[in-house]
């Protein structure tokens, strides 16, 4: 047994007919079921894309802790002995940070200093063996 609805997006005799009724009874009745049977399709479309995103965007404040983007403090929990803890945690956790970019920017001079080093020695090596095999030519004046 085959099961579809009578009144569906598409050029149908019970369509058709409910759009002609609904301009003889009030003509926007009538426009808006023209609109259901050429964009309808679309409409479902479009529904089930707008669901999603809204989906998505609130599973996204749930994984950040955040209650509600109206929320007058997002960040409460409400229990005040863990929102201390939390926060001194966080705290903590930020120190950390901070400490580990300070560390970082110590050894990124340090490379940069060993690289110059090398580099430098290189030059040097490159200057006596130029020198060595006699090859240091002058430059004339002009």
């Amino acid at each position: 047994m085959n099961q579809q609805a009578l009144i569906r997006p598409e050029w149908t005799p019970a369509t058709i007919a409910l759009m002609v009724l609904g301009f003889v009874v009030f003509w926007p009745l009538g426009l808006a079921m023209l609109a259901y049977i050429l964009f309808g399709e679309r409409l479902r479309d479009f529904k089930r894309e707008a669901n999603a995103r809204a989906d998505g965007f609130f599973s996204g404040l749930r994984r950040s802790g955040r209650r509600s983007p109206f929320a007058t403090n997002p960040y409460s929990t409400g229990n005040v002995a863990f929102d201390e803890w939390r926060k001194a945690e966080l705290d903590r956790m930020e120190e950390e940070r901070r400490r580990m970019d300070e560390m970082r920017e110590e050894f990124d001079s340090y490379l940069r200093e060993l690289r110059r080093a090398k580099d430098q020695e290189e030059f040097d090596r490159f200057m006596r063996e130029r020198r060595g095999r006699g090859q240091d030519t002058q430059y004339p004046t002009v």
